[in-house]
C-alpha cells in the first residue's frame, strides 16, 4: 500500500505521471500524520484521480468544477450553508447519516439533520403553540417516547422545528417572522407522553437562487422538501434521534431533493372535525392530528 503508507514511498515516486498520479500523490503524505488522516486523504486522492481519468475533463470543465466550489463557499453565511445544501442534494448527507446510525430492528430512523437548526429553543408546557405567527392549518402533535422494549422513557426531550406556512424557517425571515417561530422544546412525563400544538408542515424549496439550485436545475431535478416536520430526541442512556416525520399527503414523497424520506418516517394524519373531539384536543376549530411515537435505542457500552 505505497500510496497510502507516506515517508520512504515518496523515493519510489518522485516524479509525477497519469498511470502512478494516486501513488506520487499519497506518497507525498509524511510518515507521523495522524493515521486516519492518512486513511482518509488516500482514499479521496485514489477515487477523486479514477473519476478524473474515467471523464477525462478539460481544463474549461475543470476550471467550472472549481467556479462552482468557489460560488458555494462565496454563498454561505451566517444563516446558510450551501456546502451543506451541496451535501445534502448529492445524497452524501444521508449516506454519512446512515452508516453512522445503524439501530435495532424498531428504533426510530435518522434522517438529516438539515441546515436550519438552531439550539436552545425556548422550553414549553405540554400543548403549547409553537404557531407564533398564526398562519396554517391548525394540528396537534402527539405520542410517546419509548424504548425498545414499549417501557416509557421519562424525561425525555423532544426538541422541534418546521417552516411556516409560507414555507420558510424562521431564521430565513428574519424581522418576517417571530424568533423562535415555530420551535420549541417538550419533556416527556412520566408515561414518556408529550403533545404541542403547531399547524400542518407543507412542502418547501431547498434556498435554490445560488450555485446548487443551479446545479439542480442543470440536472433536470426540482429544489422541493416533501412536507414534513423535524425533531431531535434526547435521553440520558440513549442515542439520540435526529429524524423528520412527514405526511403521507404530500406529492413529493419519493422525491426528496435531499433523500431524507424514508417509508418508516411518514406519519399517520387525521382531519379531527367533531367539536368534541377538536375541544378535547384543546382546539377551537377542525385540526389535523398526528400520532408519532419515537422508540430510542439503548447506548452501546462505552469501550
Amino acid at each position: 500500500m505505497d500510496e497510502i503508507r507516506g515517508g520512504r514511498s515518496a523515493k519510489k515516486y518522485p516524479y509525477f505521471e497519469e498511470e502512478t498520479s494516486v501513488e506520487v500523490v499519497n506518497a507525498r503524505m509524511g510518515a507521523d500524520i495522524d493515521p486516519r488522516l492518512r486513511e482518509i486523504m488516500g482514499v479521496i486522492v485514489k477515487h477523486l484521480h479514477a473519476a478524473v481519468k474515467e471523464i477525462e475533463p478539460t481544463h474549461e470543465e475543470w476550471l467550472k468544477a472549481i467556479q462552482f466550489l468557489t460560488e458555494v463557499g462565496q454563498t454561505c453565511t451566517e444563516w446558510r450553508q450551501e456546502f451543506i445544501l451541496l451535501s445534502d442534494t448529492l445524497g452524501v448527507s444521508m449516506l454519512v447519516d446512515a452508516i453512522n446510525h445503524r439501530r435495532p430492528s424498531g428504533a426510530t430512523e435518522n434522517t438529516i439533520l438539515g441546515p436550519f437548526y438552531v439550539p436552545e429553543a425556548p422550553r414549553y408546557e405540554h400543548g403549547t403553540n409553537i404557531c407564533l405567527d398564526h398562519k396554517g392549518e391548525p394540528t396537534v402533535v402527539r405520542g410517546r417516547v419509548l424504548d425498545t422494549a414499549g417501557n416509557p422513557v421519562a424525561g425525555a426531550l423532544i426538541d422541534v422545528w418546521q417552516t411556516n406556512d409560507d414555507g420558510f424557517y424562521d431564521i430565513q425571515q428574519k424581522g418576517v417572522q417571530p424568533d423562535w417561530n415555530l420551535r420549541g422544546v417538550f419533556t416527556s412525563d412520566q408515561e414518556g407522553a408529550y403533545w404541542f400544538r403547531s399547524v400542518k408542515p407543507r412542502y418547501y424549496p431547498i434556498p435554490d437562487d445560488g450555485p446548487v439550485g443551479k446545479m439542480l436545475a442543470a440536472l433536470g431535478r426540482h429544489p422541493n422538501r416533501p412536507a414534513h416536520i423535524h425533531f431531535i430526541v434526547t435521553a440520558p442512556g440513549y442515542d439520540p434521534v435526529i429524524t423528520h416525520i412527514f405526511t403521507p399527503d404530500c406529492e413529493y414523497l419519493s422525491e426528496d431533493a435531499v433523500f431524507g424520506v424514508k417509508e418508516t418516517l411518514i406519519a399517520d394524519l387525521q382531519k379531527i372535525e367533531d367539536p368534541k373531539e377538536v375541544s378535547r384536543l384543546g382546539m377551537t376549530a377542525p385540526c389535523w392530528l398526528i400520532n408519532w411515537d419515537f422508540t430510542l435505542s439503548a447506548k452501546a457500552p462505552s469501550a
